[in-house]
């Protein structure tokens, strides 16, 4: 089979799409040499690392992309499927088509994702017309989210998890100067940030410890004032997060909404004491692996935070749960998961 795979994505260095683009592209390619895959876009995305001989990078800037050179590039390539990793497929079905919906955020609140009014535009039509043949969500919550809201028949949606990548361990670090609490991930509102650092303020009036906040500024998030202890360390390097990941007294990750939450798999498989939110799609992830609180309760959460400084036995348990739990998922699965889903779409398109 030959597979188009929308590299648009790519084109942010950092974000969970873009990792999902580029790690399920990498899976599929090793566990299928006998597939032909082609990451598309017309926008400039930098060379893909460590790729096997049969997945290729094509950027062909066009001025209308999604209408004419798409369609173009697929039909030379002689395109047997396309795979829309983030919302978008092609509105004419000339052939059988994947969507990934990562959440309904779009959809939620505004302020959530201010600059998506694409994506609340343009999927909901792709969806009533049935451009998708099938629709990927990365949790059972987002599946039936999905299903009730633009009322999709049952066998059209697949949920998928997502993995962490391998280099994602336990690593030996060397004690920090000063204990940190931890949030990875893009710095935009609906993560829940401001609370987090409420809840930190409160706990270091009586203990000695840092709040580190890395990742991607996003332009609609307010950045806090600076203020000792309080660290923005901006995006961290791949191969710096299990260190960052490990050398953690807790990663905290309360968002308000999420359609799986990779950060929190990330820091289970560094073997990290994680503090999340009751959010549905998170808990299908931690599945009592975590120290888990509503996302509004800050005095729960500095509570949470208070137990994880203190490293009682409840916390060693923790994190050893946090590392068996996170050894259930990888991306060689997420790869067969969405093989199979490339199948039922051929099936499907045929019927």
């Amino acid at each position: 089979m030959i597979i188009a795979i929308d590299a648009t994505p790519l084109s942010v260095p950092t974000g969970g799409v873009a990792r999902y683009t580029l790690e399920l592209s990498r899976a599929l390619a090793h566990r299928y040499p006998q597939d032909s895959f082609f990451l598309v876009t017309d926008q400039s995305v930098p060379p893909i690392e460590e790729a096997s001989s049969n997945l290729n990078l094509l950027s062909a800037p066009h001025r209308k992309w999604w209408s004419i050179g798409l369609a173009k590039e697929m039909a030379r390539l002689k395109v047997d499927l396309f795979h829309g990793v983030d919302f978008s497929v092609p509105y004419l079905p000339l052939r059988p088509s994947v969507m990934t919906v990562h959440d309904l955020s779009p959809w939620m609140d505004s302020e959530w994702q201010p600059a998506a009014h694409r994506i609340r535009a343009r999927t909901p039509k792709l969806l009533k017309l049935g451009a998708a043949t099938m629709v990927v969500t990365p949790s059972q919550a987002i599946r039936s989210a999905m299903i009730e809201k633009f009322g999709l028949a049952p066998s059209r949606v697949v949920a998928i998890p997502l993995a962490a990548s391998e280099h994602f361990r336990p690593v030996e670090t060397p004690p920090p100067a000063r204990p940190y609490l931890l949030f990875v991930g893009t710095l935009e509102p609906r993560k829940n940030i401001g609370r987090i650092i409420e809840a930190w303020r409160e706990v270091a009036r009586t203990h000695n410890v840092d709040l580190v906040l890395a990742g991607r500024i996003r332009e609609d998030f307010q950045e806090p004032q600076a203020e000792p202890g309080l660290l923005l360390k901006g995006p961290v390097p791949e191969e710096d997060l299990p260190a960052l990941y490990a050398g953690a007294a807790a990663v905290v990750y309360v968002s308000l909404y999420e359609g799986f939450g990779l950060p929190v798999l990330e820091a289970m498989q560094c073997g990290a004491l994680v503090i999340t939110s009751n959010d549905p799609a998170i808990q299908e992830i931690a599945h009592g692996a975590a120290i888990s609180i509503d996302a509004p309760d800050t005095r729960s959460l500095a509570r949470a935070m208070r137990l994880a400084l203190d490293s009682t036995s409840e916390v060693r348990d923790l994190r050893k749960r946090a590392l068996e739990r996170a050894g259930q998922y990888s991306w060689k699965r997420t790869a067969e998961l969405t093989r199979d889903t490339y199948d039922a779409a051929v099936r499907a398109f045929a019927a």
